[in-house]
Parts: structure tokens; sequence; C-alpha cells
């Protein structure tokens, strides 16, 4: 391909290789939000865009605003890896990837700049109403691959994205207090727990032990949904955050 029209108003478009058809879908019903985890911008479209790193992303939200789009909306980027949301496996064909500039954990994480959230949201409304993307199906890169991704990360503003109409919120709980289950735990409480995490859309095994996946996947929801502590253990916040997102689950969900 040697370049295309923006499928969204005012992106530069750099063409990435990295791209394939969409397999069994015909149009991306989520939206996966990551960080670049790399110390420059420029370096991190560079990195997208070079065969051979085999990675992508539909869009590249730059500090300062700029938009550039590597892959067409038609397309499949190869952004998500592997990775898992209320059983769908295929992740990178249902989605659109935001790769959004950020040295991330590795090289200095720091908070968003108010430019480049503006053209996230922006970015996301025009995906959203494109598509037809129901809010619960905009999610962050460590919801659909707990414990091997944590981007975009705690310092992430999703309470400000959802005050425009994006992502599923509400307000988390206060943290704080003992943890209600821990690592060890065992019983009816922990299979609770875990079941509704699964039906939230988690990847997880209901086991009924606390057992180190557990942990993983609940400090990927705390990371998201209650970010202000992420330490995997189940304290009354997080379980009350949680209960209140699945009582507010929109009905698309099924």
């Amino acid at each position: 391909m040697s370049g295309f029209s923006p499928d969204h108003a005012g992106a530069e478009v750099r063409v990435s290789p990295n791209f394939g058809p969409r397999l069994a879908v015909s149009s991306p019903d989520m939206i996966i939000l990551h960080y670049t985890g790399m110390q420059t911008g420029e370096g991190a479209e560079a990195w997208l865009c070079a065969p051979e790193s085999q990675v992508s992303s539909h869009y590249l939200v730059h500090e300062d605003g700029r938009v550039v789009q590597m892959v067409r909306e038609s397309d499949r980027a190869w952004h998500a890896g592997k990775s898992f949301w209320r059983g769908v496996t295929d992740v990178n064909s249902h989605s659109i990837g935001i790769e959004i500039v950020n040295p991330g954990h590795e090289f200095g994480y720091r908070s968003f700049p108010a430019r480049q959230v503006v053209a996230v949201v922006a970015l996301c409304r025009g995906v959203i109403d494109r598509h037809r993307i129901v809010s619960q199906r905009v999610l962050a890169h460590s919801d659909v691959a707990p414990g091997r991704k944590v981007d975009p990360g705690e310092k992430f503003p999703w309470r400000q994205l959802a005050e425009a109409g994006i992502g599923h919120f509400v307000a988390p709980s206060r943290a704080g207090g003992k943890p209600v289950l821990s690592p060890g735990d065992e019983g009816a409480a922990v299979e609770e727990l875990q079941s509704m995490l699964s039906l939230y859309g988690f990847g997880i095994d209901i086991t009924g032990r606390y057992d180190e996946p557990t942990g993983v996947v609940v400090a990927a929801f705390q990371r998201h949904f209650r970010p202000r502590r992420v330490d995997g253990l189940a304290d009354r916040s997080t379980v009350d955050t949680l209960r209140r997102l699945l009582r507010a689950m929109p009905a698309e969900a099924g």
C-alpha cells in the first residue's frame, strides 16, 4: 500500500507495512488504548512502521496532540498480541489500536499532557461514531493482556474520557483498609470475585483459589478502574467498584 486517505480528519498518514485483513469480522467493535513505552515518540512511530518490528497500530497520538494514522480502520493492525476479552481471543481483528506516546514505566512514566488527552478524546469519539462501539469495549491493553502488559497505566485519565462519553466508568470507591481477599484465600468469596471479573470480561479461571493469576487480574482491574492503589489485593474498594461496574453494565453487553 503506497498511501491512503485518513479515516480521522486531520490525521497525518504514515503507512505501516504491518497489517492484514480482519478475520471473521467485517468491522471493529473494540478500541484498545496503549502507551508506546519508548523513550521518544519519533522512535515509537518509526518502530510501528518498521517491517522488522512486526507490530503496528491504527493510530499514534503524540504528546503535542498530533495524530498519525498508520493502518486503515478497515484493516487489522498488530497491536494487541496474545489477548482476551469476553470470549474474544483475536482482539486485533475486533479492535482499533491507539498508541499514545508516553515513555511508560520503564523509561519514566508520566502524566499525559492535556493536548494529547484532548486529541485522544476526539479520535476515540470519531472511531466510536464510525463503528458504533459500545462504552464497555473501550479498553486498556492491560485489560486484555493482564500481567503481560500494564499500559496505558494508572495515570491514564479514564475519568476525563468518561466525561466525554468514552468508556465504561464508575467513580472508584476510596482505597484503604485491609484486603477482603488476598493470596492463599480459598472458598466461595474468592469464586465470586473471580466470577465477577470473568463476567465483566477479563480472562480468568474460576478456581475458588486466590492464586497468582487471580492477583494479576485484580491488579489489571485496579490499574484501569481503581488506580489509586494497584497491588493485586482485593480490598473493599476494589470489590465495591467491581460490583458497581457490573450493575452499571449497559444492556448492549448481553
